[in-house]
């Protein structure tokens, strides 16, 4: 997830008990960021694998900048805002910043943390929770609170499958399905989850209209790790969809597939042109999990007004996400563009709703950003 609307920075809370295999994660993402400079904060500096990464140098108390351009952090809790705020400042050109919590951390805090913050140069990237796959049976009776932890993800990573039967694998992977809240799971071996559920690539041909966002499916990234045929493509963990349309979205068919978005469907980005429901502006549209937000832009002189979107999770129906969002264009809607409120569902969703100098109801229909 590179920056997403208003130029914000998602910062992205990863979690899971202790040997789960986060900080194996963390430096596969840190190896594969495709270009992506990642701002990484951790509680256990020792942990990350320095020497593997070409130290450049030390930035400052427990700041180290790493070879690839990402800076690493050490703190403690209490350190949080701190470091948030120095990774985010501009001068940093940071694309995503990624919180190791420690392995006794309780997510939901992290989470109200970040959701919390008053930094406008961040953004709330989802919650990450790795699960032990060897020991996940002994884990949840040591820790029984893993149920409610898995509850509140957004992205559940089932690591260390290579250690377990396939039977017992798929066991497993429905048992935590059972306590998602429609998050998207995926299955891996050594941390090696593919990059694209997490990290945006820099665009390295002609961008698509407006996005700063690559075709997902080229075919040069998708190339398996040195020593990976034995686990398979990466890749094989999720599927994406591409939808571009020069046809408006009608606001409420498009807001109530949003609220009701399928189960694994993990990451939402791009631009939605709602036509003359709000001629005057576009809408950048960030959404992770259950949390979803929109940044309205004004429109350039002379730009194509156009719909595009990207949609990532593991295991979503494809035809049938393309399908309904088509059914969302104004000529497909009924009664599209008739009713003159029908942007306050969107609006819900605004962080600030009156830059659109809407009439005073709409904006009492603002709700508080949350997970």
């Amino acid at each position: 997830m590179t920056q997403s609307g208003a130029g914000q920075i998602p910062v992205i809370v990863l979690t899971g008990f202790l040997g789960s295999g986060k900080t194996t994660l963390l430096n596969h993402l840190l190896h594969r960021s495709g270009g992506s400079r990642i701002g990484a904060i951790v509680n256990d500096f020792g942990s990350i694998e320095i020497d593997a990464m070409a130290v450049a140098g030390q930035l400052g108390d427990s700041t180290v900048s790493l070879g690839n351009g990402c800076l690493c952090c050490a703190v403690d809790a209490s350190e949080l805002d701190e470091y948030l705020e120095r990774l985010a400042r501009p001068a940093a050109r940071i694309d995503v910043i990624v919180v190791e919590a420690s392995g006794l951390a309780e997510p939901q805090e992290l989470v109200k943390m970040v959701l919390a913050s008053e930094n406008p140069h961040i953004v709330y990237g989802g919650l990450v929770e790795v699960v032990d796959a060897a020991e996940f049976d002994s884990t949840r009776q040591r820790h029984p609170e893993v149920d409610r932890h898995l509850g509140i993800a957004d992205l559940v990573v089932v690591n260390k499958t290579d250690r377990v039967p396939e039977q017992e694998r798929e066991r497993i992977l429905g048992v935590v399905r059972g306590f998602t809240d429609r998050a998207a799971v995926v299955a891996a071996s050594y941390g090696r989850v593919d990059v694209e559920l997490l990290l945006d690539r820099k665009p390295v041909g002609e961008r698509v209209g407006q996005l700063s966002f690559d075709d997902l499916h080229q075919d040069g990234l998708h190339q398996c790790e040195p020593g990976d045929a034995h686990l398979g493509h990466l890749h094989s963990a999720y599927e994406s969809l591409s939808f571009s349309s020069e046809v408006p979205m009608a606001p409420r068919p498009f807001m109530a597939l949003l609220d009701s978005r399928p189960e694994g469907l993990y990451r939402i980005k791009g631009y939605v042109d709602f036509g003359a429901a709000d001629p005057r502006n576009k809408y950048a549209v960030h959404a992770v999990g259950r949390f979803l937000r929109f940044y309205p832009e004004p429109w350039a002189a002379g730009e194509p007004r156009l719909t595009q979107l990207v949609l990532i999770g593991s295991g979503i129906d494809v035809p049938a996400l393309e399908k309904e969002l088509g059914a969302c264009r104004e000529y497909d809607a009924p009664q599209a563009g008739a009713d003159e409120h029908s942007m306050w569902g969107v609006l819900r969703y605004v962080q600030d709703a009156r830059d659109l100098q809407e009439p005073q109801d709409a904006r009492d229909l603002q709700e508080p950003q949350g997970d």
